[in-house]
């Protein structure tokens, strides 16, 4: 008797079970397209921190694949369902946690990948030295000003970029577009990858860090994920708008530059200078560049007649204020034919006066196309002074 009245119970048991589990199947389904392997509370309380599956329009760019490595964060077996290894988005961690999302944005919880962390590290061990880094010019282009057409083979390019580190070069710097202020033909973010495919891994390969010259968050997201190290911005931040969180996303360090689109020589180029940095680095604060990161460049030869050139030249101590490294590249610039006329293979005196120039007056890092003369100008230039000091 006892065993009948059992079997009775466990019979009602799994039949009200069953339609529990029936009722919380639908539900489930009701509330998306699909149903998530998460707790339900997480799709209907947004405030903690988690998107809803299905609203794609509540993402940012930088929470994108295209600003973290493939696949990261993702659960392949349930791609419609939220993911709480993404970070959460800004918006709506602001309503809990206001003052928090201020001082994080969701570029700086992304963990940057190995290269650009470690392409902050090298820049640091670099501005630590007495004697100035060395960036050296690799142009992988048919037309920039001065060396248009000669390393456009991955062969030669690898070539001429060993040299330069043999010669002395603590960075290789490369461009896949002419950005020359006269003349320059604008190519695609697809011409520049085009370019830039064939030798990237490789250059990189020697050991010494990449820099990436390109005005294209595109290009530099890609270059910073397959061994470029560093952003070189010739628009300081202002001309992508996708560019910062670009920078952002992967912890690496940024060169801003000051480019204006005409020169004008009515204007007081120092404050012009200054205005610019002050933009750029309020639009690094806000996608969470840290400040360590980012390098000074006032484009000698950009948006400036060659008279403005050298008067930034001479007053480079004004942007010291700012508290940053300052770049510095004259080499084979216009403005030294404006003084002795020749032609930009011709200019090598000139580009190291300017350099030293401009090291005497503040300059960390100089860019040049001639490194062995300007590593053996800045060795010397640094011995010299040095040795005033130790016999005063």
């Amino acid at each position: 008797m006892a065993r009948g009245i059992a079997s009775v119970n466990t019979d009602k048991f799994i039949a009200a079970k069953g339609q529990m589990a029936r009722r919380t199947n639908h539900a489930s389904i009701a509330s998306d397209d699909r149903p998530c392997a998460i707790p339900p509370s997480s799709v209907l309380l947004p405030q903690s921190g988690a998107i809803p599956c299905n609203d794609a329009s509540a993402i940012k760019p930088q929470q994108t694949r295209a600003l973290r490595e493939p696949n990261a964060g993702r659960d392949s077996s349930n791609t419609n369902c939220l993911d709480h290894s993404l970070p959460p988005h800004p918006r709506l961690t602001a309503r809990r946690f206001p003052r928090k999302a201020l001082a994080m944005s969701a570029a700086q919880q992304t963990p940057a990948p190995p290269t650009a962390t470690g392409g902050a590290a090298a820049l640091r061990a670099l501005l630590a030295r007495p004697v100035p880094a060395v960036m050296g010019i690799l142009n992988v282009t048919p037309d920039s000003f001065s060396d248009g057409g000669d390393f456009l083979s991955p062969e030669r390019a690898r070539e001429h970029a060993a040299r330069m580190i043999a010669d002395g070069a603590d960075i290789i710097d490369i461009g896949a577009e002419s950005t020359r202020p006269y003349g320059a033909q604008p190519v695609s973010a697809a011409q520049e990858l085009l370019r830039l495919r064939p030798v990237l891994a490789t250059i990189a390969a020697l050991g010494t860090p990449v820099s990436i010259d390109s005005m294209k968050a595109e290009v530099v997201a890609w270059a910073l994920d397959n061994g470029a190290a560093i952003a070189n911005d010739v628009w300081g931040l202002q001309r992508d708008p996708a560019m910062a969180d670009v920078v952002a996303a992967r912890g690496a360090p940024v060169i801003v530059m000051h480019n204006r689109d005409d020169a004008d020589p009515s204007i007081d180029i120092v404050a012009d200078i200054n205005a610019f940095f002050e933009r750029s680095l309020a639009i690094a604060a806000r996608a969470g560049i840290a400040e360590t990161n980012i390098v000074l460049d006032p484009g000698i030869g950009f948006g400036k007649t060659p008279q403005q050139s050298m008067i930034t030249l001479a007053r480079l101590s004004a942007f010291a204020h700012f508290g940053l490294p300052i770049l510095v590249g004259a080499s084979r610039k216009r403005f030294i034919s404006t003084v002795s006329p020749s032609e930009p293979k011709q200019r090598l005196g000139g580009s190291i006066a300017a350099h030293l120039i401009a090291v005497h007056n503040g300059a960390r890092i100089i860019r040049a196309h001639d490194v062995a003369e300007t590593a053996q100008a800045l060795q010397v230039a640094h011995a010299i002074t040095t040795s005033i000091e130790d016999n005063r």
